[in-house]
């Protein structure tokens, strides 16, 4: 395992995160002050920001343990905007699949929206090599790892000085620019940029929804939409079917 931190791919997985650490931090900043301010204790706050490490599901949780919600919303929130983990878990299987258990569960743990999003780029493609293994290794533990330690070292001191940094000064607006940088780089295909389209206009749409539920309605709106759209646009990129030899010979013969 230590050999990975010496392969010059974890450099690499660095370089690559280190222009949007900065964001990952003040968004983990003000998450960890969020956290105090809702009125978890110490011990929760710290608990969930180091266990949990799920940016999106601690920002959608905290308001609604504030506002009281009961816990069937509270934890409804935190699967459904999870639930893209799936989808990444799905992706990178035939990555890590060689690895015992808990390196898989460690990956798992460790693997975010970015670290995800830079890793899949880099490699498109699983390997069998092992060379090429140990390289794609490294650089999702280089990524991963200041990925986690920006968050959770940013969230822990917000933890600590709650007292003294205002909600007001507004420090997880960069962390939301990081996320729509990304988010921009993604919209590569027309199905992308309608699926971020439809959840932006639901979510808007059901602001005026109580504990937050307009989350749930911008996930699932897109995920019909997406679902619906998905299957005609396959069918129109596939190339049309050759003709059979005998259907070529008779069209043959008749001209």
């Amino acid at each position: 395992m230590s050999s990975l931190f010496k392969h010059p791919e974890f450099r690499v997985g660095v370089r690559d995160l280190a222009p949007v650490a900065p964001g990952i931090a003040a968004w983990g900043l003000m998450t960890g002050v969020a956290m105090i301010k809702s009125g978890l204790s110490l011990t929760e706050a710290l608990l969930m920001g180091v266990l949990v490490f799920a940016g999106s599901s601690q920002l959608a949780a905290v308001p609604l343990i504030a506002a009281g919600a009961p816990m069937w919303v509270i934890l409804a929130t935190a699967f459904c905007v999870n639930l893209r983990f799936v989808v990444f878990s799905a992706h990178l299987r035939p990555y890590v699949m060689h690895q015992n258990i808990w390196r898989r569960m460690l990956s798992g743990y460790l693997t975010a929206d970015l670290s995800y999003v830079l890793f899949t780029k880099r490699f498109p493609h699983p390997t069998t090599d092992p060379v090429a293994r140990r390289a794609q290794e490294a650089y999702l533990a280089g990524n991963s790892a200041i990925n986690w330690a920006s968050w959770v070292g940013a969230s822990l001191l917000g933890i600590a000085l709650a007292n003294a940094i205002p909600l007001s000064w507004g420090l997880g607006f960069a962390g939301i620019l990081a996320l729509l940088g990304i988010l921009c780089s993604l919209a590569s295909t027309r199905l992308r940029v309608v699926s971020a389209g439809v959840a932006g206009a639901a979510a808007v749409a059901a602001f005026a929804l109580p504990l937050k539920l307009n989350i749930l309605v911008a996930i699932a709106a897109a995920v019909a939409v997406c679902l619906m759209l998905e299957k005609p646009m396959r069918s129109q990129a596939s190339p049309p079917k050759p003709a059979k030899t005998g259907e070529a010979g008779e069209a043959g013969g008749a001209l």
